[in-house]
Protein backbone atom coordinates (compact mmCIF):
# COMPACT_ATOMS: atom_id res chain seq x y z
CA UNK A 1 0.00 0.00 0.00
CA UNK A 2 1.64 3.23 -1.18
CA UNK A 3 0.28 6.29 0.61
CA UNK A 4 2.38 8.87 -1.26
CA UNK A 5 4.06 12.04 -0.04
CA UNK A 6 3.68 12.74 3.67
CA UNK A 7 3.23 16.07 5.40
CA UNK A 8 1.85 17.45 8.64
CA UNK A 9 -0.85 20.07 8.23
CA UNK A 10 -0.83 22.57 11.10
CA UNK A 11 -3.62 24.97 12.02
CA UNK A 12 -1.88 28.22 12.88
CA UNK A 13 -3.00 31.57 14.31
CA UNK A 14 -0.85 33.96 12.26
CA UNK A 15 0.52 32.82 8.92
CA UNK A 16 3.22 35.49 8.68
CA UNK A 17 4.55 34.72 12.16
CA UNK A 18 4.56 30.96 11.53
CA UNK A 19 6.21 31.41 8.12
CA UNK A 20 9.03 33.41 9.70
CA UNK A 21 9.49 30.82 12.45
CA UNK A 22 9.71 27.86 10.06
CA UNK A 23 12.05 29.78 7.75
CA UNK A 24 14.41 30.05 10.74
CA UNK A 25 14.31 26.23 10.89
CA UNK A 26 15.37 26.06 7.24
CA UNK A 27 11.97 25.63 5.59
CA UNK A 28 11.16 27.41 2.32
CA UNK A 29 7.77 28.18 0.80
CA UNK A 30 6.84 25.47 -1.68
CA UNK A 31 3.15 26.03 -2.41
CA UNK A 32 0.12 28.07 -1.41
CA UNK A 33 0.11 31.82 -0.84
CA UNK A 34 -0.33 34.27 2.00
CA UNK A 35 -3.45 35.54 0.23
CA UNK A 36 -4.96 32.02 0.30
CA UNK A 37 -4.17 31.75 4.04
CA UNK A 38 -1.97 28.69 3.65
CA UNK A 39 1.59 27.77 2.77
CA UNK A 40 3.24 24.45 2.09
CA UNK A 41 6.82 24.64 3.33
CA UNK A 42 9.69 22.30 2.60
CA UNK A 43 13.03 21.44 4.16
CA UNK A 44 14.71 18.65 2.17
CA UNK A 45 12.07 15.92 1.86
CA UNK A 46 10.15 17.20 4.89
CA UNK A 47 6.86 18.97 4.19
CA UNK A 48 4.61 20.94 6.50
CA UNK A 49 1.43 22.80 5.69
CA UNK A 50 0.57 25.99 7.56
CA UNK A 51 -3.18 26.68 7.45
CA UNK A 52 -4.70 29.78 9.01
CA UNK A 53 -8.36 29.48 9.99
CA UNK A 54 -9.08 26.32 7.99
CA UNK A 55 -9.33 23.49 10.55
CA UNK A 56 -9.04 23.04 14.31
CA UNK A 57 -6.42 20.30 14.76
CA UNK A 58 -3.20 18.93 13.29
CA UNK A 59 -3.70 16.57 10.35
CA UNK A 60 -1.37 13.89 9.03
CA UNK A 61 -1.60 14.17 5.24
CA UNK A 62 -0.70 11.66 2.54
CA UNK A 63 -0.81 12.45 -1.19
CA UNK A 64 -1.02 9.31 -3.35
CA UNK A 65 0.57 9.79 -6.75
CA UNK A 66 3.07 12.45 -5.60
CA UNK A 67 6.62 12.39 -4.34
CA UNK A 68 7.87 14.95 -1.80
CA UNK A 69 8.39 17.49 -4.62
CA UNK A 70 4.72 17.17 -5.70
CA UNK A 71 5.92 15.43 -8.86
CA UNK A 72 3.75 12.70 -10.31
CA UNK A 73 4.73 9.12 -9.56
CA UNK A 74 4.23 6.51 -12.26
CA UNK A 75 3.52 3.77 -9.73
CA UNK A 76 1.10 4.55 -6.89
CA UNK A 77 -1.98 3.15 -5.18
CA UNK A 78 -5.13 5.06 -6.12
CA UNK A 79 -7.05 6.64 -3.24
CA UNK A 80 -10.12 4.50 -4.00
CA UNK A 81 -8.05 1.31 -3.75
CA UNK A 82 -6.55 2.52 -0.46
CA UNK A 83 -10.03 3.23 0.87
CA UNK A 84 -11.25 -0.24 -0.13
CA UNK A 85 -8.26 -1.95 1.52
CA UNK A 86 -8.72 0.03 4.72
CA UNK A 87 -12.44 -0.77 4.84
CA UNK A 88 -11.57 -4.46 4.51
CA UNK A 89 -9.32 -4.02 7.56
CA UNK A 90 -12.17 -2.50 9.59
CA UNK A 91 -11.03 1.14 9.54
CA UNK A 92 -13.82 3.66 10.21
CA UNK A 93 -14.03 6.75 8.00
CA UNK A 94 -14.82 10.39 8.79
CA UNK A 95 -15.34 11.06 5.08
CA UNK A 96 -15.08 8.87 2.00
CA UNK A 97 -14.40 9.26 -1.68
CA UNK A 98 -16.95 8.09 -4.20
CA UNK A 99 -16.31 4.64 -5.59
CA UNK A 100 -16.16 3.99 -9.35
CA UNK A 101 -14.69 7.42 -10.08
CA UNK A 102 -11.29 8.53 -11.33
CA UNK A 103 -8.95 11.42 -10.68
CA UNK A 104 -8.67 13.69 -7.64
CA UNK A 105 -10.36 12.43 -4.48
CA UNK A 106 -9.80 12.16 -0.75
CA UNK A 107 -10.90 10.46 2.44
CA UNK A 108 -10.35 11.06 6.15
CA UNK A 109 -9.86 8.65 9.04
CA UNK A 110 -8.69 8.95 12.65
CA UNK A 111 -6.10 6.91 14.48
CA UNK A 112 -6.85 5.35 17.90
CA UNK A 113 -5.78 8.57 19.67
CA UNK A 114 -8.08 10.81 17.64
CA UNK A 115 -5.45 12.18 15.24
CA UNK A 116 -6.95 13.01 11.86
CA UNK A 117 -5.39 11.44 8.76
CA UNK A 118 -6.20 12.90 5.34
CA UNK A 119 -5.44 10.90 2.20
CA UNK A 120 -5.70 13.47 -0.58
CA UNK A 121 -5.02 12.50 -4.20
CA UNK A 122 -4.62 15.46 -6.56
CA UNK A 123 -4.61 13.64 -9.89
Amino acid sequence: MKLGAFSVSLPIKDLATSKTFYEKLGFESFGGTMKQNYLIMKNGDTLIGLFQGMFPNNILTFNPGWDSDAKNLDDFTDVRELQEKLKEKGIDFISETKENTKGPASFMITDPDGNTILVDQHR
